[in-house]
């Protein structure tokens, strides 16, 4: 059993996934690529069969690149580690510390996917999953990912508590490049198990990590601030930064502004779900006049015939 954290601080007890899973794994995705490169490779014959032999092959060699290579790197960083033969199998391909991967890391897990999967028939990589304590081929180990299982009791998850709200947005402007992922695993892993420990021996730990955490974004950490409160700001404020870089250029839609009747349009009135003005009664109804009596109608001047 190991334990990792996701990129949402999020500590979960996951095993990484060992040979005979990564093997179905990438069986599945080398069935359904080589299915594609097949039926890509035969419509290619047919439509370049005009052509000599030196385009042909050319076009052959960058079909199987775009197909066998190309493809897998695009569908890993585009699915965030999961392939259609890891998404069966209930694998998922992370960073060291937990998050999400990158194009970086798909590219370099590619690239040597070619030498130790295609061109050795998976020996290399099987060798290499053997001898690694966490089943790790060699293109894990270059690019900093692992495979985990992601299908797991949901009772096993446990979240990093939030910092203080008086800490919100305070370290908006340290620098956070220099930091390694070991020292954001090793700070999630105690927040998450901090109120575990023995109260001296957390402080003190706590201490230790603030102190690591200081040196790297090259601003000391705040006397007034406790040092847990510290790491946990700190935490906050870098899952923010990936949050926004994940959703640039996304804006929410504007909610709908109301619209108003105008008043001088016959029936216009103000909408049911809006009160009428306090200070202002309602207005009621115009009542009739009743109709003038006899005493109270107007002379014409004539008088009526005896």
């Amino acid at each position: 059993m190991s334990e990792l954290v996701t990129g949402e601080a999020v500590a979960l007890e996951l095993r990484p996934a060992r040979l005979p899973s990564r093997a179905l794994a990438v069986l599945l995705d080398l069935i359904v690529a080589m299915a594609v490169f097949v039926g890509a490779s035969i419509a290619l014959v047919a439509a370049t069969a005009s052509l000599d032999e030196a385009a042909q092959t050319a076009l052959s060699i960058a079909t199987f690149l775009l197909l066998l290579v190309g493809a897998p790197i695009a569908v890993e960083t585009l699915s965030h580690g999961r392939s259609l033969g890891k998404l069966a199998c209930g694998l998922r391909v992370v960073r060291d510390d937990g998050g999400p991967i990158r194009f970086r890391h798909a590219l370099v897990r590619g690239a040597l996917g070619v030498v130790e999967i295609l061109l050795t028939f998976g020996v290399v990589a099987c060798i290499a999953s053997l001898v690694s304590a966490r089943g790790r081929r060699l293109g894990d180990v270059f690019a900093g990912t692992l495979v985990v299982r992601e299908r797991v009791p949901a009772g096993r998850t446990l979240f990093v508590p939030p910092p203080p709200p008086w800490l919100a947005g305070r370290f908006a402007e340290l620098d956070l490049s220099a930091v390694p992922d070991g020292l954001w695993l090793a700070v999630r892993q105690y927040l998450t198990r901090m109120q575990q420990l023995d109260p001296q021996v957390s402080w003190a730990m706590a201490q230790q990590l603030a102190a690591d955490l200081a040196n790297r974004t090259g601003a000391p950490a705040p006397a007034d601030v406790p040092p847990a409160a510290y790491l946990a700001a700190v935490v906050q404020e870098r899952q923010a930064r990936e949050a926004r870089r994940a959703f640039a250029g996304y804006a929410p839609p504007a909610p709908p502004i109301p619209t108003f009747p105008s008043p001088y349009q016959p029936g216009a009135g103000v909408p049911a779900h809006f009160p009428p003005p306090v200070d202002q009664p309602p207005v009621s109804a115009p009542v009739a006049a009743p109709p003038p009596t006899a005493t109270e109608r107007p002379s014409t001047g004539f008088v009526p015939p005896a």
